[in-house]
């Protein structure tokens, strides 16, 4: 919830959320099939999930999510990758916005129930 009309307030805010709070920041679009089957719009990314790239230098390339990284609101795409000056490559963090989930991990059963509840 934004309690304040200044961007600086709300700014703040979202970088200094408790990590409990930062799940909800965490969430990503669902795709139309997934929307229409759980009836909702976002969920939490998790380990796992196959997401697909939606905004940035690696648009439309698809793949599981390696980590999530609640700290800096980032996660990392397999695929995904930036090269250094000396040639390694290394993981692009993505914020969870640019990108919608394709495929979900639903190894977690509290997860389930999550998308079973509906809204009132």
């Amino acid at each position: 919830m934004i309690k304040s009309k200044q961007p600086r307030k709300q700014r703040k805010a979202l970088f200094t959320a408790p990590l409990h709070q930062r799940n909800k920041q965490m969430s990503a679009m669902l795709g139309s099939e997934l929307s229409n089957k759980h009836n909702k719009n976002a969920i939490p990314v998790l380990v796992g999930d196959t997401v697909k790239v939606m905004r940035g230098d690696h648009r439309d390339t698809e793949g599981k999510v390696v980590a999530v990284n609640y700290k800096k609101a980032t996660i990392a795409v397999e695929g995904v990758v930036s090269t250094k000056s000396d040639g390694t490559e290394v993981g692009r963090p993505i914020h969870p916005s640019n990108v919608m989930i394709t495929k979900l991990n639903l190894d977690d059963t509290e997860r389930e129930n999550i998308l079973r509840r509906t809204k009132i």
